[in-house]
């Protein structure tokens, strides 16, 4: 049985076909998002402890000297047929960016854009109960939003999250000698290339529900190990777009063993059989000259630039904290997290 159609209570309605494109694939490519903002940042004051100037994951203002707010948002067109997780998903993914930067969620604000002519109004009110579960599971309310009749259904939140100004946890404080330890397996871009073709099956998209809504409560721990230089979260750029963020930021090289990259079962022969996105191609465009592939496949290749939607959470921290790190991870429910490479002085990414 296909695993859209194992849900008793979804409607007969596939919301994938009301899309371009779907989750964090529909993302603007860095390097034209990049041509995009240039010259936009406008007023900076001095309680903006980040902004635009490294594509961190979200804006954090100083309030006092022991309390920081983080503010963001993100939204995107579906990912998968059924409105419940399609919800959950979509807001799993914007609450990620609070706990990226190492704060714990306060409150949010819901976006929803849909075609109401064509779109009905039970699957509508799905999608917004499955945000609102993450929510509750977060432990904060959605405090309001805003709606807008759209051509393409969309949802997602505005996040907000607090944190002490000394904890946030940038993408570009690492240090030479910093280990990288990502907290979720690759391939969600490939699963959602699949399920768009009747190609994934109900194991397959057990495992994609499970990562995707899993949200990345490790960040807030984190944030409290001094021995924890640098976070992100892995979503629309890739593994490798959003590692080129920390090199650019921190003026570092990286380097990345293949083997070590956790990865979703099966999901590398989706890949080889073509189920690849064309996010996976324009992320490679825009960073690829950064990069070096040694000994790499062309499926291999495609993973590690293939697009997260909620995907998890990208730490550099001391060597001496590899295993205070992983314990966190490990505790928090994410079994499959591992230390994938390293940062040292130069510039690029090499992957061997």
């Amino acid at each position: 049985m296909n695993a859209r159609t194992d849900r008793t209570d979804t409607p007969a309605i596939k919301l994938t076909s009301f899309s371009h494109g779907g989750g964090c694939g529909c993302k603007i490519a860095p390097g034209v998002l990049g041509e995009i903002l240039k010259g936009s940042h406008g007023l900076i004051p001095p309680q903006l402890m980040i902004g635009f100037e490294t594509s961190d994951d979200a804006a954090v203002y100083k309030l006092s000297d022991t309390q920081a707010l983080i503010a963001t948002t993100d939204f995107f067109m579906p990912i998968v047929d059924d409105p419940f997780d399609f919800g959950r998903i979509a807001a799993t993914n914007a609450l990620s960016d609070v706990y990226a930067m190492g704060g714990t969620p306060i409150l949010a604000l819901a976006l929803l854009g849909m075609p109401i002519d064509r779109l009905p109004l039970e699957a509508i009110r799905r999608i917004v109960e499955g945000g609102a579960s993450v929510c509750t599971a977060a432990g904060i309310p959605i405090a309001g939003g805003h709606t807008i009749d759209s051509v393409e259904p969309i949802y997602g939140l505005v996040a907000m999250g607090l944190v002490h100004p000394g904890r946030v946890k940038r993408n570009s404080d690492a240090v030479p000698g910093d280990v990288l330890i990502l907290g979720k397996p690759l391939g969600v871009g490939v699963f959602s290339a699949a399920l768009k073709k009747d190609a994934l099956d109900a194991a397959g998209y057990a495992e994609m529900i499970a990562s995707t809504t899993r949200l990345n409560t490790p960040g807030r721990l984190l944030a409290e190990m001094d021995a924890v230089h640098a976070l992100t979260d892995v979503t629309g750029f890739g593994l490798l777009g959003h590692l080129n963020e920390i090199c650019r930021g921190s003026r570092l090289a990286a380097s990345l063993e293949m083997a070590r990259v956790p990865m979703l079962p099966g999901v590398l022969s989706l890949a080889a059989q073509g189920f690849v996105t064309g996010a996976s191609g324009r992320n490679w465009s825009s960073y690829g000259n950064d990069v070096t592939l040694q000994e790499t496949t062309d499926v291999q290749k495609a993973l590690l630039t293939d697009p997260q939607t909620s995907g998890g959470l990208l730490v550099a921290c001391a060597p001496a904290a590899v295993d205070a790190v992983l314990d966190v991870f490990h505790a928090e429910g994410f079994d499959r997290a591992a230390a994938i490479g390293e940062l040292h002085a130069g510039t690029g990414i090499r992957v061997r």
